[in-house]
């Protein structure tokens, strides 16, 4: 409906309005908020969606969606995708409405149930857009559902309907005893952390860590040998929950949405572009296992170990924060630590890994002018990779350079500590403290403060790397390690050091096996 009409529908008297206020958008009933998704036709790539929401007070009922997903920090304008738009009370008469901003509903209350419906262009096959095509669907939350203003921590539950020639629907959400394809959210925050997707699925042999079933459910995955990944996956996750010493969700599922590009976390769920065929070339399939262990690992480290900025979320805007490099880099450098730890990389290749990180950092001349820190501030800027294209390109990944600080970060506390401690006992410390105890994420000085305090030292030096441009002094901190470092025309290379003393080899073996 236009705002004209929904102008006519609230422009009363003063009197008038006091008397609607007695009368409308008063309900004696909770709040209580369901959504059903449909796919009658995957070849128009459009989901239809119902949404009701009975119980809610006010002369107004405003809902919104996200402009951005959380894990891809871009805004993506979803709304720009919905249309039909329309809005009816529980005997199905059309309710007056208006757009009052780029993302946001104004919907008249009439007091008792209130069901908009509408359509959502899926047509971009990208793990942070819906899709929807005559193969599958995969359903990117924020890009298809609203939330009401001010009821973002109510529970919300969504009845999927998969098309007719579809088999399966896979998601973390919680399912609804004795309801198929019903699932529930404790809250919006959850709904929109908790992709689906749904098709004619395949699921390989779940395995259990610590008695958590986790799944692995794929859109055409290829030819492989599904139990040999799954025994690796069930290594990584082994290795993950090590470092953190919990395991704060009851199952875990792989949604593995087809080949492509991309990766994004949940709290207990990853959404993956996943080809089984590179499993079948030994330096494919490590990337592959990498790739994993990554959007694995986010679980702890950026979904509950998170920086202030990052929840609760502004689903509006942008929610920039310098921190980043913890997020996203140092789940880089555990990523490869991972593998290694589960035994599925050798001791070279994990140094082979490092070395073209920092070449990478190094060989671009943003290193001269952007700093980390600003590298993740200027993210939804610049992009995860800094910006492409420039006569002289001023920026830098801290995909890149957050793996070698993290490297350097444990070198440190190791070498401080006399190997007593490491980099693991920062991960542990952030995750009991802000996470478990303040049930918030920390600011930047905090998380300083934590690895100072872990390595009994005064690290300075260290987060003059975060927060300048000041060039890393490599050889001093893989030193500590029993590693040297060297570069030859723009190739850099990490070594083991022929004389060491003690602590040094000692570090050196336990950092490497």
């Amino acid at each position: 409906m236009t705002g004209l009409l929904f102008a006519l529908a609230f422009g009363v008297s003063a009197q008038t309005s006091r008397e609607t206020a007695r009368t409308r958008g008063v309900s004696s009933e909770p709040p209580s908020f369901s959504y059903t998704i449909s796919m009658d036709d995957p070849s128009t790539h459009r989901y239809h969606v119902e949404f009701r929401c009975a119980g809610l007070g006010g002369p107004a009922v405003d809902l919104k969606m996200p402009a951005w997903m959380p894990g891809y920090y871009q805004l993506l304008d979803y709304a720009k995708n919905v249309q039909n738009f329309r809005a009816a009370d529980g005997a199905g008469k059309e309710l007056g409405w208006e757009k009052t901003s780029s993302n946001a509903w104004r919907v008249e209350n009439p007091g008792a149930a209130i069901t908009v419906s509408y359509d959502v262009l899926a047509a971009k096959a990208f793990v942070a857009q819906p899709w929807l095509d005559s193969t599958r669907g995969y359903v990117a939350p924020a890009g298809v559902f609203f939330y009401v203003n001010g009821y973002i921590h109510q529970p919300v539950t969504v009845e999927v309907r998969p098309w007719s020639g579809w088999s399966r629907v896979a998601t973390g959400l919680e399912p609804v005893a004795g309801r198929k394809n019903v699932y529930r959210a404790q809250d919006f925050d959850i709904l929109f952390d908790s992709p689906i997707l749904t098709g004619n699925l395949e699921d390989l042999k779940p395995f259990t860590v610590r008695g958590v079933p986790h799944y692995f459910t794929a859109y055409k995955p290829g030819r492989f040998d599904g139990d040999s990944l799954m025994s690796d996956l069930k290594k990584i996750v082994q290795q993950g929950v090590d470092v953190i010493g919990d395991l704060p969700y009851t199952h875990y599922t792989f949604l593995a949405i087809g080949p492509g590009r991309g990766g994004i976390e949940h709290l207990n769920s990853s959404t993956i572009g996943f080809s089984g065929e590179a499993l079948n070339k030994p330096g494919e399939r490590q990337r592959t296992l990498c790739f994993i262990a990554h959007e694995y690992f986010h679980h702890f480290n950026v979904k509950r170990i998170r920086p202030i900025a990052l929840g609760p979320f502004d689903y509006d805007r942008e929610n920039r924060t310098n921190m980043l490099w913890v997020s996203e880099g140092l789940t880089v450098y555990y990523e490869y630590m991972l593998v290694r730890r589960a035994g599925l990389m050798s001791g070279q290749e994990l140094l082979q890994h490092f070395q073209s990180d920092i070449a990478a950092y190094e060989n671009k001349t943003g290193h001269l002018y952007q700093s980390l820190a600003e590298s993740s501030y200027e993210t939804w800027s610049d992009g995860p990779f800094g910006r492409t294209g420039d006569t002289v390109n001023k920026t830098i990944s801290y995909y890149q350079k957050g793996p070698a600080v993290g490297l350097m970060l444990d070198m440190a506390i190791r070498h401080s500590t006399g190997n007593r401690k490491t980099l693991d006992d920062v991960m542990r410390t952030v995750y009991r403290t802000y996470y478990k105890e303040k049930q918030r994420g920390f600011t930047d000085m905090e998380f300083r403060k934590v690895c100072e305090s872990v390595a009994g030292a005064d690290l300075s030096e260290l987060f003059d790397y975060v927060y300048t441009v000041k060039e890393p002094d490599y050889a001093k901190y893989l030193a500590y390690g029993g590693l040297g470092i060297e570069v030859n025309d723009k190739t850099w290379k990490i070594y083991p050091l022929q004389e060491v003393d003690e602590l040094q080899r000692k570090i050196r073996e336990d950092w490497m096996k």
